[in-house]
């Protein structure tokens, strides 16, 4: 599948995207191209789809040559943009509270993709209870026996509210498509019914941004290996991870459909290049804040108040249990 870069060519009210972003413009950040229904797939753009995976199978340098586009971020770099990102993500958070929107944004991808981690930075400077991540289990007996989008539609968003969905009722269309956990009829009746069910969310005032993570299939198996590896990130690996590494192929062509099917000019699919998860995670989160209306909410002055008298209050000679200091304790076992 064809897909193109897209540059936003307006502001969103309140406030200029340049000037809050400072004009950066991320290319890793790209719009699927979608094809109307009486479109065929001509020979340019199987030329096209056919060399993209081709590419996938390239090293991140290799790639970064061959495109012309910046090696790996360093960290120093990363740092920098992140810290300015977090105070742009507060006045988002900010700005929700204060105008009530409602915001939803589904993360989808390859396995390994980086996905958590940008949802992990997405909420590291923000509450909770404002950013709140939806990643369900798998479905109970009594959620099977219901409407399919049920359990989803019970987490969109109240208002004030920003929802980062960890997975998303597109799993219909991949891992249960490719696995085979459910029939190609109900695969088919998702991907005719979805657009309208996105159409009532964002009829209902919810803004909807969904994205795709893509990875390079050299890239994806380092990261299996690294967690295999890795006693710390092990738990991330399930038998549906090393299926998805073995059914590679299987998985582009459920991706496609659902792409072809679901990318719509009112709910459009961007895609996130992931090779480099640090700049994945800047430009997912400068591109999610172009998208958002967001304006500084006026604010008063916050002065810290004085503290009261102690009024002849003494600490009590109290036998407190104190948590050791682990360093000391460490280093006091070793002698």
């Amino acid at each position: 599948m064809a897909m193109t870069t897209t540059t936003t060519t307006s502001s969103p009210p309140g406030g200029a995207t340049e000037d809050r972003l400072e004009g950066k413009s991320h290319p890793e950040v790209r719009r699927v191209r979608p094809r109307t229904a009486k479109s065929k797939v001509n020979g340019s753009d199987r030329a096209a789809r056919d060399g993209h995976a081709r590419g996938n199978g390239r090293h991140e340098a290799e790639v970064a040559e061959a495109d012309g586009k910046p090696g790996p971020m360093k960290r120093k770099e990363y740092d920098k943009e992140m810290k300015r990102l977090h105070g742009e993500l507060v006045k988002v958070q900010l700005w929700a509270k204060h105008t009530g929107a409602k915001i939803i944004v589904i993360f989808e991808g390859r396995d390994a993709a980086g996905k958590g981690g940008v949802i992990k930075t997405l909420t590291e400077r923000t509450s909770p209870r404002v950013f709140r991540v939806v990643a369900l289990p798998s479905p109970t007996e009594r959620e099977k026996s219901q409407m399919y989008m049920q359990r989803y539609i019970e987490q969109l968003p109240a208002g004030g509210e920003v929802v980062l969905l960890d997975r998303s009722w597109y799993n219909r269309a991949g891992v249960e498509a490719v696995m085979g956990f459910c029939r190609p009829k109900e695969v088919e009746r998702f991907l005719r019914l979805c657009p309208l069910v996105e159409r009532a969310i964002i009829g209902a005032g919810i803004q909807l941004v969904k994205y795709w993570f893509e990875v390079s299939q050299k890239e994806q198996t380092r990261r299996f290996k690294d967690r295999i590896a890795d006693p710390r990130k092990v738990w991330k690996l399930s038998p549906m991870d090393l299926e998805s590494h073995r059914r590679w192929y299987d998985y582009s062509r459920a991706r496609d459909t659902m792409f072809h099917a679901t990318d719509t000019n009112e709910s459009p699919w961007y895609v996130v290049d992931s090779n480099d998860k640090r700049r994945a995670r800047v430009n997912c989160i400068t591109h999610l804040l172009s998208l958002i209306p967001y304006e500084d909410v006026p604010r008063e002055k916050i002065r810290l108040p004085k503290r009261q008298k102690a009024k002849g209050y003494v600490e009590p000679a109290y036998a407190w249990r104190r948590v050791p200091d682990a360093r000391r304790a460490k280093n006091g076992a070793g002698r």
